[in-house]
This record gives C-alpha cells, sequence and structure tokens, in this order.
C-alpha cells in the first residue's frame, strides 16, 4: 500500500482551480455558449425553434453517452486520459460550430460537445474527489462546481459585449480563442493520477454502496432534476428575448443565473453538513420549482431575473451535491456512481429539449414545456421526501 503524499493548500487550490477552469471551457464556453447564442443564431440564420431544441438534444445525447464512459471506465490512468482529451474536444466543437451553417455538423459537434461537458463534469470530478480523499482533504467540490456558473456568467456576458461587433460565426471563434487560454490551467494543474492503492490511516478509500431500493429513488429524483433543469438551461434566453418589453434582456436573465451559480455549490455544501445531503436536497429542489414556473406566472423583468437566481443557485447545487453524495459511497472509483447517476439526468436532458422546442413551435410559448419541467421537480421533492423519511442514514455529511 502507498502512503498519501504530503500536500500544502498551494497544491489544493491548483487542483481545485484546474477543475474550475476545466468547467468554464468545457461546460461554459462548450456548452453554455449555445443558450446565449441561440436567439443570435435564430435571426441571422433562420433557425427554427424545433432545430434549437434538437440540437441540444444532440447535446445531451453527447453527455449520456459520456456518462457511459465514466461509469465504465474504472482505470485512473484511462479517466485521465479521458478528461484530457475532452479538454480538446471542446476546444475543437466551439471551432466547429463557427465554420459551417449546415445543421448536421452542428448536431455532431453538439453531440462531441456533450461528450466534453461528462469528462469535464463527471471524470474531471472524479479524478479531483479521488485527489483530495487520497490527501486527506474533505470530499466538497464546491470550488470546482463554481465553474459551472462562472463558465454560465463568463458566456453571457461575452456574447452581450460581442453581438453589437460581430456576427454568430466570429462570436464562436472568439470564444474558442479564450477558451484556448482555459485549457492551459485546466491541463496543466491536474497531477496525472497515481494509480497504486492507498491507505490514509482512516479508511477514508473504502466504499460503501447504498441499498438497492435507495439507489432507485435516487436515480428516478435525479431524472426529475434533470428534467428541471435543462429547459430554463437551453431556452432562458429565448424565453426572455420573446416577452413583450423584455427584448433585450435575454443576456442579462442569463448572467444572473451565472452569478447565483458560481458561489451555490460552495453554500449548498455548508447547508448539507448541517442538515445532510437529503434535506438539503429537498430545498434546492422546491427553490428550483419556484424558480422554473415564475416566468409562466409573471411576465415582468423582475420576475424573470427572481427566477434566473433560484433556477442558477439551485440548479449546479443539486448537481454538486448528488455527485459529492456519490462520491462518498464509492471514494475509490466515484465517477462510477456519478456516471450512472448522470444517465438518469442525462435520459431527461435528451427527452425535454426536443419535446420543449417542438411544442413551442406548434404553440408559440415556452409555457407548457416549463410547467412540464415544474411539474417533475415537484415529483422529484416527494421522491426525496420518501427517501428521507425511509432511509435517513444515507443522508451523509
Amino acid at each position: 500500500m502507498s502512503s498519501v503524499t504530503p500536500t500544502n493548500s498551494i497544491d489544493r487550490l491548483k487542483v481545485l482551480c484546474a477543475g474550475l477552469f476545466s468547467l468554464i471551457l468545457m461546460l461554459g464556453v462548450a456548452r453554455f455558449a449555445y443558450t446565449p447564442l441561440l436567439p443570435i443564431m435564430q435571426a441571422q440564420t433562420g433557425m427554427s425553434d424545433a432545430v434549437g431544441g434538437w440540437l441540444a438534444t444532440f447535446n445531451y445525447i453527447g453527455y449520456m453517452c459520456g456518462a457511459l464512459v465514466a461509469a465504465s471506465v474504472s482505470s485512473l490512468v484511462v479517466k485521465d486520459y479521458c478528461y484530457r482529451a475532452g479538454i480538446i474536444v471542446a476546444l475543437v466543437t466551439t471551432v466547429g460550430m463557427a465554420i459551417t451553417d449546415n445543421v448536421w455538423v452542428w448536431s455532431i459537434m453538439r453531440f462531441f460537445a456533450g461528450l466534453s461537458s461528462a469528462a469535464g463534469l463527471l471524470i474531471g470530478s472524479g479524478l479531483i474527489m479521488n485527489w483530495l480523499i487520497r490527501n486527506q482533504y474533505r470530499s466538497e467540490l464546491g470550488l470546482h462546481f463554481g465553474g459551472v456558473g462562472l463558465g454560465i456568467a463568463f458566456c453571457a456576458i461575452a456574447v452581450h459585449f460581442m453581438d453589437p461587433y460581430f456576427d454568430w460565426r466570429e462570436q464562436w471563434w472568439l470564444l474558442a480563442a479564450v477558451g484556448v487560454l482555459l485549457a492551459i490551467p485546466a491541463w496543466c494543474w491536474l497531477p496525472r493520477p497515481d494509480p497504486a492503492p492507498v491507505d490514509t490511516g482512516a479508511g477514508h478509500m473504502r466504499d460503501s454502496p447504498p441499498g438497492a431500493r435507495f439507489m432507485r429513488l435516487m436515480l428516478a429524483a435525479y431524472f426529475c432534476a434533470g428534467y428541471g433543469y435543462v429547459i430554463s438551461a437551453t431556452f432562458i434566453v429565448t424565453i426572455v428575448e420573446r416577452e413583450p418589453g423584455l427584448a433585450g434582456k435575454g443576456d442579462l436573465a442569463f448572467l444572473v443565473v451565472g452569478i447565483a451559480a458560481a458561489p451555490a455549490s460552495i453554500l449548498w455544501d455548508l447547508a448539507a453538513r448541517r442538515w445532510g445531503d437529503l434535506k438539503t436536497l429537498i430545498a434546492a429542489y422546491a427553490i428550483q420549482v419556484v424558480g422554473i414556473i415564475l416566468p409562466v406566472l409573471s411576465h415582468t423583468l423582475e420576475a424573470a431575473l427572481i427566477s434566473a437566481v433560484l433556477y442558477g443557485f439551485t440548479f449546479v447545487g443539486i448537481v454538486s451535491l448528488v455527485l459529492t453524495l456519490a462520491g462518498r459511497f464509492y471514494p475509490s472509483k466515484p465517477a462510477k456512481l456519478m456516471g450512472k447517476m448522470t444517465l438518469a439526468y442525462g435520459v431527461a436532458q435528451i427527452i425535454a429539449p426536443a419535446l420543449t422546442g417542438n411544442i413551442a413551435e406548434i404553440t408559440g410559448s415556452y409555457d407548457i414545456g416549463l410547467w412540464l419541467a415544474s411539474g417533475f421537480m415537484l415529483l422529484g421533492v416527494v421522491i426525496l421526501v420518501l427517501l428521507s423519511v425511509s432511509e435517513p442514514q444515507k443522508s451523509v455529511t
């Protein structure tokens, strides 16, 4: 058995920041830039709502395939190769969005961008979790997951300031250029993994799998979270832009989502320490129900911005809490359970954008899609309440 190599706080900060920059690139630039660019691409290329929804669906098909890889690969060395391949793919697919207006090529680019997102969110998170536990740090990924919110905020700001001066193609090119800068710390600051077994002296690397019933209900609850998350993630800018009197405010709403999301995972980590994971998840789900449905109930700018705050504050917290919980159940191979959980999350994300885009095409409104998303989140609340009552011992802290 190998012993733990002593590290200092600078090493820990660099590792967490490697994850943070990887998420700004692989989720922010490669994934979330599509959201503020969607109405611009629709205006300049004639893309329909249905095509916009289908492109998002291809992205989540790629994400789910990446989750399958994360769930099936056990070798830390192979996972490290996948993580670094994801960095390269994020850059290539961002460039790929700029070089054509062919819907099929766009679909391929969105698919591989989804693979890249899984590499950053699942495989990268697993590698960082393993490194933290191996080096006897608290197994929390709040700073790492802050990259999701920062990536959203960056894309919202970038598109807002680029839009008056550059067309949709040029904006994708500029985002790719920034992505190259983000790739450097994401690549260099995450150490190559040590595949040797580790003895921490306290059994921190010992797996403690949950029961089959717990897993079934948790997968169902996370499916609901995936459905609730993806509608606003894909369409929030377009939804706001189409409200009477709110044209030009979509980027502001997306920026608010990112600002609210950036510190959220750290705050939800603190809440979970106090109340336990399941009770904290129930609160996050319930708040997100309100955030999703608010734009249907009120069409004012204030309602849109409050919705953005509630949505941004909760969606990244839910992901962080669930994946951290998975890592605690399987500290020796955290990405395996993270991948399985994300398959449930990903199935919902494949179904929801295409369905919502087609409903919006027919009805001229996203209201039905938002009602469905809030309904699924409410069902998730019910499932989590059942879990907290029947299996409170699994509320790991």
